[in-house]
């Protein structure tokens, strides 16, 4: 008679990158891990777009399990791209002479750049609108969320007086907390927690993995990358530029992170750790599904596309490298890193 056999998940950490739009690339990744189920989520360090994915995953697990944060996640996205079809927050922030303009065209992206970077939003926004306000109160409860998720969230703003990083942990889960880690400071208000004010958490870690080495003792880590690190090509246009200047900035916490891991992994494999220290110190097992390859196809103004056509379609260039990655190295967690730490060095 053949025996049943329980799967046995092996538990992970995830590290979820920002990056507006290119949220859609990481929910399809997640949608694939997801459904896959040879993983146990059990901590998020996530930043931007990449702190509302891991709430929004967080509470569907609460609600329904992996189907459930797979149902989760695709109504918010789907509930994004209908707002920004018709009740579109920069069309609303904009003066009307420039409201009909469409956002995703090259002309009209450099126009309402140029307007955000010489406009204050406490002058053309006065009243903070912001439609993701509006989405998370509709699909999180987040007193819920507190008391019964299972999975350790770091959410992470940016200190605009300190210019220090902040985490907001489980006790401090609030919508005010993802707004502070998603507040791009040309589009919205600082956001005021505790009479402290914070912007987005990219400028300072996209995502930050100490909280993931600290605070948790699960030893995999896996970075879901949406901002591309290798470009084959020398951006010549200002835009080329912009948008160039913006993946390096946005990458260059976790490079350093990176770095540091290498450092220490290596003290730790070629035995010089001393025996006295050797109790403080944990040898970390690395993953990331790396976005080169896919999101070299797209630019900074890609990131404000909110049509459901173009999230699908990143939701699917996810699934696509998640099922890469899933093949060639699920089999390999919890015994070794599978990245190659000197592209990173």
């Amino acid at each position: 008679m053949q025996k049943n056999h329980q799967l046995i998940k092996k538990p992970i950490c995830l590290a979820l990158q920002g990056g507006g739009a290119y949220g859609a690339y990481s929910w399809g990744i997640l949608d694939k891990l997801l459904e896959d189920n040879r993983l146990d989520i059990e901590a998020i360090s996530a930043t931007s777009a990449g702190s509302v994915n891991a709430v929004i995953l967080a509470h569907g697990l609460i609600k329904g399990g992996n189907e459930g944060a797979r149902e989760a996640l695709n109504d918010f996205w789907t509930s994004i791209s209908e707002y920004g079809s018709y009740l579109s927050p920069i069309r609303q922030m904009l003066p009307e002479n420039l409201a009909s303009f469409d956002v995703t065209a090259y002309s009209t992206f450099e126009t309402f750049d140029n307007f955000c970077h010489a406009v204050s939003p406490y002058l053309f926004n006065p009243f903070n609108f912001n439609i993701l306000k509006i989405i998370l109160q509709n699909k999180v409860d987040f007193e819920l969320l507190k008391k019964e998720t299972s999975i350790q969230l770091f959410l992470c703003a940016t200190n605009v007086k300190t210019g220090k990083l902040k985490v907001f942990e489980n006790a401090e889960l609030s919508i005010d907390a993802v707004l502070a880690s998603a507040c791009l400071p040309h589009l919205n208000h600082a956001v005021n927690i505790d009479d402290e004010y914070y912007w987005d958490g990219g400028y300072i870690g996209n995502p930050p993995i100490f909280p993931l080495i600290y605070k948790s003792k699960i030893n995999d880590i896996l970075i879901i990358h949406n901002n591309p690190i290798v470009r084959d090509s020398v951006p010549v246009t200002s835009h080329e530029i912009d948008n160039r200047m913006n993946e390096i900035s946005f990458n260059s916490s976790l490079m350093r992170e990176l770095r540091a891991i290498h450092f220490v992994t290596t003290l730790i494999t070629d035995g010089m750790i001393k025996s006295e220290f050797k109790d403080y110190v944990r040898l970390k097992l690395v993953h990331i599904i790396r976005s080169d390859a896919a999101m070299n196809q797209f630019s900074l103004i890609d990131k404000y596309k909110w049509h459901l056509e173009f999230l699908l379609k990143l939701r699917d260039l996810g699934r696509k490298n998640a099922t890469n990655w899933l093949e060639s190295n699920c089999q390999d967690v919890g015994i070794k890193s599978t990245i190659d730490f000197n592209e990173f060095l």
